[in-house]
C-alpha cells in the first residue's frame, strides 16, 4: 500500500484547480524541470538509439543515467574514439512527442569501479520530426557544453534557451582522441502547445537617443532570411519581456534581447503577418500573446488581429478578427488573448496591424484540444505542468455547460482531501509525542544492552532492522539545481562510496548516499555511517554467499589480510542500520597483523580490543560492492589521527572490516564524563577556575589532533562530511582519532535530522550551503570543526544551538545565506581564548566559503595558541 505526504495531496489539488480554471500559466522553464523517464524507466529501450557501440554491455540501451539494475558496464560508450571535430557518435534519445527540455544530466561509466570512461565535453543536436536536425547552442552562440570531471558525479546543466524537440542527439566532444562513454537523462515536460514552426519577419533595430536596440529573434532555429521560417526560438522559450524594453531578463544581453520587434515604416499594409504551423489538427480555443505598450517610446500592443485557419492545402475564406481595448494609462507589458472561436486547423495564419510606430511581441502561445472532442481541456500527464497562458482576457467567454458539474465534483474530491490532510496533521503530532517517549526508552534500552555480554561474534547473524525510510513513489520528481555545475538530482543519490581518481591517485568515492548532495570538485568523502543507507533495498541482484578473491585489493599501499573470524570475541553491540552493524570486538591474535607505529606493548597474547563493521548477509549485490570499495580505501589512510584500517574477513559472508576501536571510547561521551569529574555546575571556587583554564590547553591539545587528521585527510582531497566528537575516539594519554561510527549509533540519533523518507542530516553541524545548496567541500568541514572545536571547549555540556529546534536550525542557515546580519552563532564557551573564539572559530563559520581558513591553517594556528 503506498501512501502520499500532505505535500503531495496539496500538489494534486492545485492541478487539479490549474485544470479545473481553463487555464492560467504558461509553460515555466523554473517550473518545467521533471525527468522524462531515463532514469525512471519510462523511456523503453526501443527509443534508445546509438550511431555504434563498443560492446553489446555497453549498448545504447545502458545509456541510462544512474541505471542501477547491474545489467551491462553501466554506460554507452560509442565504437571508435570520439573526434574533436567530426562530431559523428551520438547517443540518441526519442521521447515519442514533443517536449519542453529546460535541463540535462549526464554521468561517467562506472562499470562497478572498473570504468573511469567519461565525456568532459559534448553537444546537443535535436529533432522535432526525426528529419531536420538543429545544433543547440546558447543565447551567447556557444555550443559546446561542459560535461563530466570524472565518472560518478551526476552533472546538470540547463539549458538556455531550452530546446521543443521529441528526438535528442548527446555527442560527446573531446580534445584528444580518446574512448568516452556516457549515461544521460532529460528534464522537462510535454510540450501541449503542438506548435512545430512558426514564420515571422525577422526583426527590426531601434536607434533610441543613441542607443543601438536589437529586437531580432537571436535563438531562432530554423532558416533565417529575410524572413524567419521552419523553426522555433524566442516567442516560445517561456521567458516574457520586461516592462521597459530597453532592459532584459538575461543577464548580460542587449538591449531590446527579450523582445521581437517591427517598425510600422517596413510594412505599407500596416501589419505583420505571423504563419504556426502545428502537429495535427486542433481545436483552437484561444492565442495569448505578450505585449510591450510603453507608449511613451512609440511602442503599444496591436490594434487589430485576424487569424486565418487552415486543415489541408488551403487557407479559409473567413478570418476570426479581435480589437484589445486601447490602454492610454499602464505603459506595463502584458498577455492580450485573442479568442479563436473553436475553430479547426493545423496551420494559423495571424496578421497583427501597428497602432504606433513599434510593435513588440515576446512570447506567443495557444489553448486548444483534440478536433475530435471540440473541447479546450485537453487531458493532462500526471505530475507535468500545462502549457498555458495568464491573464484571461475578461471579453473572452468559456462554454461552462459542463463547467459546473465539474467544479461541483472537484470541490467535493477537494474537501475529501483536506479532511484526509487534517488526519494526517493529527497522526503526526501524535507520532512526535511518541518518539520523544520512545527515543528514551532507546537510549535506556542501549545502555542496558551494552552491559550486557553474549556469546561469540561468530554466531552473530541476526536480521537488522531498518531505521530508513522508503524512497518517494513519484513517478514526477522536479529537479531544482541551485548552480550549474555538480548538483546531483535527489532520487539518484548514490548508496555508497564509489572510486575517482585523487591526486595521488587513490581510487575513492564521491557519490552521495545518506546525505543527498554531491562533493564539490570530485572529492570523495570519509565519513558516511557505512553501512546506515536510508536507500530502499533493491530487489534486484541480491547474492547471499560469495567468496571475495583478495586479489580485489591487489595495488593497494598495503593489502589487507585476512583474520580468522573464529578470534573475534564480540563485546558490545555500538550500533545498527539497514544494511550492517558496528561491533565491538576483542580480536586474538591481532598483534601480527599490525604495522609498527600501531604496535602495543601489552603482553601479545592479550586480546586487543577493535570495532567491527559487518554487512548483512542478504545485502543487495551494490552494498556488498560499495562495501569492498570502503575497505580498499581506508587501507589506504595512513595518519596518527585517523582510525586505522586493521584487517578483513571477507572469505566467507558476512563480509567484516577491522579497525581501531580508542580503549576511551568516542570523544563525546569522553568529555562529558570529564565534565562531570572535574566540575560542579553551580557556585565554582576560584580553584575551579584555575583549573578550568589549565583543562583549556588539554582541550586544545585534542582540537590540534583532530586537525591535524583533518589536514590530512583535506591533502588527499577528501570530504568528512559528518565531523563531530561522537565520531572521535579516545585513547590512551588523550590521543584522539578521527572515525565515523557516529550516524550508526542510537546513543546519537538526536543528533541527526530526518528527512521524510530520505535521509538523515547532522545539521547543526553543517555549513549553511550544504544544507541548503548540498554543496559538501573542504570548506563546508571547516564549518563542522568550528561546530566540533566549540563542543569539545563546552566539554559536550549541551548539543550546539539547544536554544533552538531543529526547524529553527534551518532558518537560521536561511540567515546566513540571506547576510542581513540575523543569524545565530554559538556562544564563546567559558575559558575560550578570544583569540581562539574570534579569529578562528569564527572565521571557520564566514558565509563566504572561499574565506575560511584551510585544516593548515587551522592547525597551524591551534598549535601558536599552545605555545
Amino acid at each position: 500500500m503506498k501512501f502520499i505526504t500532505v505535500h503531495q495531496l496539496l500538489h494534486h489539488v492545485f492541478f487539479l484547480l490549474l485544470a479545473t480554471a481553463a487555464v492560467r500559466c504558461q509553460v515555466n522553464p523554473e517550473m518545467c524541470r521533471y525527468p522524462l523517464g531515463m532514469t525512471g524507466g519510462q523511456i523503453q529501450d526501443e527509443d534508445i538509439s546509438a550511431s555504434s557501440q563498443w560492446s553489446e554491455s555497453t549498448a545504447a540501451r545502458f545509456g541510462r543515467l544512474d541505471l542501477d539494475n547491474g545489467d551491462g558496464d553501466g554506460a554507452w560508450c560509442p565504437d571508435i574514439m570520439s573526434e574533436p571535430d567530426g562530431l559523428k557518435e551520438y547517443l540518441q534519445v526519442d521521447l515519442r512527442s514533443l517536449h519542453f527540455i529546460t535541463l540535462v544530466g549526464t554521468q561517467g561509466r562506472h562499470a562497478d569501479g572498473m570504468g573511469n570512461e567519461f565525456a568532459q565535453r559534448y553537444r546537443i543536436k535535436y529533432s522535432r520530426d526525426g528529419t531536420n536536425w538543429v545544433g543547440w547552442h546558447d543565447r551567447k552562440g556557444r555550443q559546446v557544453i561542459e560535461g563530466n570531471r570524472n565518472a560518478y558525479d551526476v552533472v546538470l546543466k540547463d539549458l538556455e534557451p531550452p530546446i521543443i524537440a521529441r528526438f535528442v542527439r548527446f555527442m560527446p566532444v573531446t580534445d584528444h582522441s580518446m574512448i568516452v562513454c556516457m549515461r544521460v537523462e532529460l528534464y522537462g515536460c510535454e510540450w501541449l502547445d503542438g506548435l512545430m514552426s512558426y514564420s515571422i519577419p525577422d526583426g527590426h533595430q531601434m536607434i533610441y537617443r543613441g542607443l543601438d536596440v536589437y529586437f531580432n529573434d537571436s535563438v531562432y532555429d530554423g532558416a533565417s532570411a529575410e524572413r524567419l521560417t521552419k523553426g522555433l526560438g524566442q516567442l516560445t522559450d517561456g521567458t516574457w519581456g520586461l516592462d521597459d524594453f530597453l532592459h532584459s531578463h538575461m543577464y548580460g544581453m542587449w538591449p531590446g534581447y527579450d523582445f521581437v520587434g517591427w517598425s510600422n515604416r517596413s510594412f505599407p499594409k500596416g501589419y505583420v503577418e505571423m504563419i504556426f504551423e502545428f502537429d495535427h489538427v486542433r481545436n483552437f480555443t484561444s492565442m495569448k500573446v505578450h505585449c510591450n505598450n510603453m507608449f511613451s517610446r512609440g511602442v503599444r500592443m496591436f490594434r487589430q488581429a485576424g487569424c486565418y485557419f487552415r486543415s489541408g492545402s488551403d487557407w479559409e475564406a473567413e478570418p476570426v478578427t479581435f480589437r484589445p481595448s486601447v490602454d492610454r494609462v499602464s505603459q506595463s507589458a502584458r498577455f492580450v488573448t485573442v479568442p479563436l472561436g473553436d475553430r479547426t486547423a493545423s496551420a494559423i495564419k495571424c496578421r497583427f496591424h501597428f497602432s504606433d510606430m513599434w510593435m513588440l511581441f515576446s512570447e506567443i502561445a495557444f489553448q486548444s484540444g483534440s478536433a475530435v472532442y471540440n473541447n479546450s481541456l485537453t487531458p493532462r500527464k500526471h505530475g507535468h505542468p500545462t502549457n498555458t497562458l495568464p491573464a484571461d482576457d475578461p471579453t473572452h467567454k468559456v462554454d461552462d455547460s459542463n463547467t459546473r458539474i465539474l467544479i461541483g465534483c472537484l470541490v467535493a474530491i477537494i474537501a475529501i482531501l483536506l479532511t484526509i490532510i487534517v488526519i494526517i496533521l493529527w497522526r503526526q503530532v501524535w507520532q512526535k509525542m511518541l518518539e520523544k517517549a520512545s527515543r528514551r526508552m532507546l537510549d535506556d534500552e542501549l545502555t542496558a544492552r551494552l552491559a550486557v555480554q553474549t556469546q561469540a561474534f561468530s554466531s552473530q547473524h541476526s536480521s537488522l532492522t531498518s531505521e530508513g525510510g522508503s524512497t518517494s513513489n513519484s513517478t514526477y520528481e522536479r529537479i531544482f539545481p541551485l548552480c550549474a555545475d555538480y548538483q546531483e538530482p535527489s532520487r539518484l543519490i548514490r548508496k555508497l562510496p564509489e572510486f575517482a581518481q585523487s591526486t595521488d591517485h587513490l581510487d575513492s568515492g564521491s557519490s552521495s548516499k545518506a546525505l543527498p548532495a554531491t562533493v564539490s570538485d570530485g572529492a570523495p568523502h570519509y565519513a558516511e555511517a557505512d553501512i546506515i543507507s536510508l536507500q530502499e533495498a533493491s530487489d534486484s541482484g541480491t547474492n547471499s554467499t560469495t567468496a571475495v578473491s583478495m586479489n580485489l585489493f591487489a595495488g593497494t599501499e598495503s593489502s589487507m589480510r585476512e583474520f580468522p573470524r573464529h578470534k573475534l570475541t564480540f563485546k558490545e553491540k555500538l550500533g545498527e542500520g539497514q544494511f550492517g552493524e558496528v561491533h565491538l570486538c576483542e580480536a586474538e591474535g591481532m598483534q601480527d597483523f599490525l604495522d609498527e607505529d600501531l604496535a602495543v606493548d601489552e603482553n601479545s597474547d592479550s586480546p586487543l580490543l577493535v570495532a567491527v563493521k559487518t554487512l548483512r548477509e542478504d545485502a543487495n549485490k551494490n552494498a556488498r560492492n560499495d562495501f569492498l570499495k570502503e575497505i580498499r580505501i581506508m587501507s589506504r589512510l595512513r595518519d596518527p589521527n585517523i582510525v586505522r584500517l586493521l584487517a578483513v574477513c571477507v572469505d566467507t559472508d558476512p563480509l567484516c572490516m577491522i579497525t581501531e576501536y580508542m580503549e576511551n571510547g568516542d570523544l563525546n561521551q569522553f568529555l562529558c564524563s570529564l565534565r562531570r569529574k572535574q566540575f560542579q555546575e553551580d557556585n565554582k571556587t576560584e580553584q575551579e577556575e584555575k583549573e578550568g583554564k589549565s583543562m583549556v590547553s588539554k582541550l586544545i591539545g585534542m582540537a590540534v589532533q583532530i586537525a591535524s587528521g583533518m589536514k590530512y585527510l583535506s591533502s588527499l582531497n577528501f570530504v568528512h562530511r559528518d565531523l563531530a566528537t561522537r565520531n572521535c575516539l579516545v585513547g590512551k594519554n588523550f590521543t584522539i582519532k578521527i572515525a565515523d561510527f557516529g550516524m550508526s549509533r542510537n546513543l546519537y540519533r538526536g543528533d541527526y535530522y530526518r528527512i521524510q523518507g530520505r535521509a538523515v542530516l547532522p545539521i547543526r553541524w553543517m555549513s549553511w550551503e550544504s544544507i541548503l545548496l548540498g554543496k559538501f567541500t573542504m570548506a563546508s568541514d571547516v564549518w563542522a570543526f568550528g561546530v566540533t572545536l566549540w563542543e569539545i571547549l563546552t566539554l559536550c555540556k549541551e548539543q550546539p544551538y539547544s536554544q533552538l529546534s531543529d526547524e529553527q536550525v534551518i532558518e537560521n542557515t536561511g540567515e546566513f545565506f540571506r547576510d542581513q546580519g540575523k543569524q545565530v552563532y554559538l556562544p564563546k564557551p567559558p575559558y575560550c581564548p578570544d583569540s581562539v573564539y574570534n579569529d578562528l572559530m569564527l572565521s571557520c563559520w564566514r558565509r563566504n566559503a572561499k574565506q575560511r581558513p584551510s585544516f593548515q591553517e587551522i592547525h597551524a594556528h591551534l598549535m601558536e595558541s599552545l605555545a
